[in-house]
């Protein structure tokens, strides 16, 4: 589903042209919930790759941007984070012939695990006229006409009557009149934080989010309009 010229929505990626895009992976989440006695099966990586997989299908991408967030533990880095971040890197590679790893507010100690496969953790990535973010910061100064970050994890509720489900999405709206998209989380053991009901976290979304675009991610992508008539 296209939401703006030449920039649309798969699964839970953004594709612009031949750059696929996607945020908040949490490889070793699992590991790090199990430490803290909660016991969940270690399935994601499978199905990361699996989800990544039917993306990738029929896609000729040149440059994979994972915008933040590639690991989950904020000061060590899991035996479960260095064997699944580097399988999903080399995954990768074989996809497309450019990997930028753009810093998230989790990878303070991601460094060591890029250089193994000599790719750079950047603090941005800009092509055309987009810039990808992680969104936990805002830099001094943005010329691109779209940003695009992650860090939000947004999901919205939805349902019927006594049933309800919390379902993950792309907000699209505006920031200082330029173009604003809000990736999911691509990490699939957490649903992600409903916007609906939380406190946002990113700088980017302090004001009034309202007016923004809903998209939702299930069998397909669907239009649910704009976020003022969800609440």
């Amino acid at each position: 589903m296209e939401i703006f010229p030449g920039i649309r929505v798969k699964g839970l990626s953004l594709i612009a042209k031949d750059v696929l895009i996607i945020a908040d992976v949490h490889i070793g989440l699992e590991e790090a919930l199990n430490k803290q006695g909660i016991f969940i099966p270690r399935f994601q990586f499978g199905e990361i790759i699996k989800k990544m997989e039917e993306i990738l299908k029929g896609e000729k991408i040149k440059t994979v941007v994972i915008a933040g967030d590639l690991k989950h533990e904020f000061g060590e880095i899991s035996n479960q984070e260095w064997r699944h971040t580097l399988q999903f890197l080399d995954f990768l590679m074989k996809h497309a012939k450019e990997i930028v790893l753009v810093r998230g507010n989790h990878d303070k100690i991601l460094g060591p695990i890029a250089s193994r496969r000599g790719i750079k953790v950047v603090e941005s990535y800009s092509a055309d006229d987009f810039i990808v973010l992680h969104g936990d910061k805002k830099p001094k100064s943005i010329k691109e006409k779209t940003i695009i970050i992650g860090h939000e994890h947004p999901a919205v509720t939805i349902g019927e009557g006594p049933r309800r489900e919390l379902v993950k999405c792309f907000l699209v709206g505006k920031w200082k009149k330029k173009n604003l998209v809000v990736l999911p989380s691509f990490n699939l053991v957490h649903e992600g934080s409903d916007v609906l009901k939380e406190k946002l976290l990113s700088p980017f979304l302090r004001n009034d989010i309202s007016d923004f675009e809903v998209y939702v991610v299930s069998d397909r992508i669907y239009s649910f309009g704009r976020l003022r008539n969800l609440r």
